[in-house]
């Protein structure tokens, strides 16, 4: 018996689309992918920044002399916070912390005395538990006692209270810290003094 083989050519089906696709209507999808891609990304670098800045470093630029030599004025320094989340302010550290007085700014001082220690002020000195501290970085400026602000009232020697600090600026003669606004309530702090990062001729580290 013979077989049959079926020899015929496929036929191809076209289909059409009615209406017709206009010619710009994949550019249009286009476009608008790249502008949500571009929106996404903008989204994603503000929250990195913003995170950043909340929990693990702050740029701040510094208006005054209160802490020259160590920092000069309009330099830009960095805080990290880290290291908050793990350890306690230690004396000698320079730190950043909201100003106490209730202005909305943030203040860099170092902090000379913790919870518990008694700062004392003689002849221009500064001593902490009845010790007279070496202070280098004052290049020798005297340190004298300010009228403190209305609403306190501060007397030698100061004891200071558990959970607050003792602040004053490295330049002395031009500081209003401790000495004017008190002692500072710790859970104020922002951040730990890293380095000076501009101008280049300054950069240097803190702490």
């Amino acid at each position: 018996m013979n077989r049959a083989e079926d020899n015929s050519s496929e036929r191809q089906v076209t289909v059409y689309r009615w209406p017709p696709e206009a010619p710009w209507t994949n550019k249009k999808r286009s476009l608008f992918r790249e502008v949500i891609s571009f929106v996404l990304t903008i989204a994603l670098a503000v929250f990195c920044v913003t995170a950043l800045k909340l929990f693990v470093i702050d740029v701040y630029e510094v208006p005054t002399g209160s802490m020259s030599p160590t920092i000069a004025v309009n330099d830009r320094i960095v805080a990290e916070k880290i290291s908050l989340y793990f350890s306690e302010v230690k004396q000698f550290e320079i730190v950043t912390f909201l100003d106490p007085v209730g202005q909305d700014r943030t203040l860099i001082k170092r902090v000379i005395a913790l919870g518990g220690q008694t700062v004392d002020i003689k002849g221009g000195k500064v001593y902490v538990d009845g010790i007279l501290l070496d202070e280098p970085y004052t290049l020798g400026r005297p340190t004298y006692e300010l009228i403190p602000r209305r609403d306190i009232t501060i007397e030698y020697p100061y004891t200071v209270p558990e959970g607050h600090m003792w602040v004053m600026g490295d330049n002395r003669t031009d500081s209003a810290d401790s000495r004017y606004f008190g002692s500072v309530d710790v859970d104020l702090i922002t951040g730990r003094g890293l380095l000076v990062l501009w101008p280049p001729e300054h950069f240097s580290g803190l702490n």
